[in-house]
């Protein structure tokens, strides 16, 4: 009895060895394809692939730039091997590994006049033409939802693809632009301030995003914990 259990153990022992074998190579090379919004590739992910690339060269590295829906249907596809994303919808399909809490933010000239300094409430942003992102349909979603609960209405001016279009025509005093904090331009110029969006508080959680079940490479592990001491470094 002893002995079978002495085997089992080595067995088990063995096996481990090979997978750490395996892993160490394939962490040497290969090709790894991911999706990413575009507020977090343009932020936080350039700094994460200099420090992956950095310790692993051998890696391929193609990166999908996509909206929250279009990068849900992309690993629905199995097109990548994970996402940088959110979640727009409850869903049993897909897993969402927490990365931060990015809460929304107003961002205008001083000609709107939002009554709190260190916040805004959304029953207030109704009064003032709104300046959205069209691609962000999870920003959408939620805002709607808040609007629905309090029989608000929001008249959104002007809907565009990028966000710098957003801030540059909120610089402009064109409206009042609702963006995520982590899309802010840093540093806010003199002709604009921002403030976080209360009563509710607008935040959505940023999250490693894979179908249910299915496990990171070794690859795709080093290059999620790589964003993650970036976000730590960061804050």
């Amino acid at each position: 009895m002893k002995l079978l259990t002495f085997a089992r153990r080595a067995l088990g022992e063995w096996e481990n060895g090979l997978r750490e074998i395996r892993e160490a190579v394939d962490i040497q090379r290969g090709t790894l394809t991911f999706a990413c919004i575009p507020t977090i590739a343009a932020t936080i992910l350039p700094r994460a692939l200099r420090a992956f690339q950095a310790n692993y060269p051998g890696i391929s590295i193609r990166l999908r730039e996509l909206a929250a829906a279009d990068l849900l249907e992309c690993i629905r596809r199995r097109e990548v091997d994970f996402g940088i994303g959110i979640e727009m919808e409850r869903s049993t399909e897909f897993r969402f590994d927490g990365l931060f809490d990015d809460p929304i933010y107003a961002i205008a000239t001083e000609a709107f006049r939002f009554r709190r300094r260190a916040s805004v409430n959304l029953a207030d942003l109704c009064a003032y033409p709104v300046l959205l992102n069209s691609r962000s349909a999870a920003l959408r979603i939620m805002i709607d939802r808040a609007l629905a609960v309090r029989d608000l209405h929001m008249d959104i001016k002007f809907e565009v693809v990028h966000t710098h279009t957003l801030i540059a025509l909120a610089a402009a005093g064109m409206g009042v632009g609702i963006l995520p904090k982590i899309a802010l331009p840093t540093p806010l110029t003199k002709d604009l301030r921002a403030a976080p969006i209360a009563n509710p508080a607008l935040i959505r959680t940023v999250s490693i995003v894979t179908l249910n079940g299915q496990s990171l490479s070794p690859a795709g592990r080093a290059l999620t914990d790589a964003i993650r001491k970036c976000l730590k470094r960061q804050t």
